[in-house]
């Protein structure tokens, strides 16, 4: 993607060859700062204090920090701390599992001598699927969104609601829930966007609506708790949201907030899709109720903001009383039974265990729990 003419992805090789480079999201809007990564550490740290985030640039860093690793020393006991010492940072999304067991497997057979070259083509090889991916998704979804456009008014564009940012800065380039969106932008489909603000961390605000407005892509920033009183009035037309996390029945992991969006949606006759690339799904657990570990993340996320002063400063202010205890799950879970429909990278299907396997019949050994 573009900012300010200028084509980015998230993650990417520096000229000199010994680290790689990201865009460090914790200061957008108010700056694009870009940071380097030299070593496994910094990798580590990246992903911990979400100077990157989403399931699939978590997983991306991963693969890049494993090479960082084992430049360093390709060792067996260096891989071996390495995947743990990643796979410590954020216990939710699968992706960071997939990546590092994906690497392991690539690397633990080869000599000492071999391993770094190996891992950094592994890790290019992750950020070129990820983006093929995301282009898959941007295909099988936006025939939804022109299906929608039919059948408006002329001139009335398809309202879409999003939470949370599963655009290009949670992937490596295009998005997961904002590909499709992108793919009708682009294809001259009219749209306008509700971006949830998504607290804590703002992600909406912060992100998706720079993102969105990076590309020009008509969107207005709401509260968190205005989507329902939107699908009440019928100002929405289709959700789509993104997924940390999708079980093999259907139940889908994602921001916190997630879940009550689909109550909302479902109650309003309104579709609730989730974009969901095949690195996302868990296969092996069907119950995300009981199987998948929410993160709890630190209370100050949600007891303090950072915003920009009158000055062009940004400054962290305090927002709840002193001494007022605060709680700070990251994420939620959302039944198959909320789900309209996964959209991945080989099309739409229902979030069953049969939809699923319709479209991946390689992964026919999925476990297989009910879900309620």
């Amino acid at each position: 993607m573009k900012v300010a003419g200028r084509p980015y992805r998230t993650i990417w090789p520096s000229t000199d060859g010994q680290a790689v480079e990201i865009i460090d999201q914790t200061r957008l809007p108010h700056a694009l700062v870009t940071v380097r990564l030299a070593t496994l550490d910094d990798a580590a740290r990246a992903i911990r204090d979400m100077l990157v985030r989403g399931a699939p640039l978590i997983g991306a860093t991963a693969a890049w920090g494993i090479w960082l690793a084992v430049r360093a020393d390709p060792s067996d006991e260096s891989l071996a701390q390495a995947h743990a010492s990643l796979l410590a940072t954020r216990p939710t999304a699968v992706n960071l599992r997939w990546a590092l067991d994906r690497a392991r497997a690539r690397l633990q057979p080869l000599r000492a001598g071999e391993r770094a070259a190996a891992a950094r083509q592994l890790a290019v090889e992750v950020c070129d699927e990820d983006v093929a991916l995301n282009r898959g998704i941007a295909a099988a979804g936006l025939p939804l969104i022109c299906a929608l456009a039919a059948r408006k008014p002329a001139g009335h564009p398809v309202q879409i609601l999003t939470h949370c940012n599963a655009g290009w800065l949670a992937t490596v380039d295009v998005g997961t829930a904002t590909a499709p969106i992108y793919a009708a932008y682009d294809a001259g489909v009219p749209i306008h966007v509700w971006v949830d603000e998504t607290r804590p961390r703002n992600q909406g605000a912060s992100l998706t609506a720079w993102e969105l407005l990076h590309h020009g892509v008509p969107h207005t920033v709401i509260a968190d708790n205005a989507g329902g009183h939107l699908m009440q009035r019928g100002q929405v037309d289709l959700v789509i949201v993104g997924t940390d996390r999708t079980t093999a029945t259907g139940d889908v992991c994602n921001k916190i907030g997630t879940y009550l969006k689909a109550l909302a949606a479902r109650d309003n006759g309104v579709p609730f899709y989730v974009a969901a690339p095949s690195p996302s799904i868990d296969w092996s657990i069907g119950d995300g109720l009981r199987r998948i570990p929410i993160e709890e993340r630190s209370a100050r996320e949600l007891s303090h903001l950072a915003g920009r002063l009158p000055d062009g400063s940004v400054a962290t202010i305090a927002l709840l009383p002193d001494g007022s205890p605060a709680a700070n799950p990251a994420f939620d879970v959302t039944p198959a039974r909320l789900v309209t429909g996964l959209i991945t990278e080989r099309g739409v299907c229902a979030a069953t265990t049969a939809g699923l396997r319709e479209l991946f019949p390689d992964r026919a050994g999925v476990a297989e729990e009910p879900t309620r």
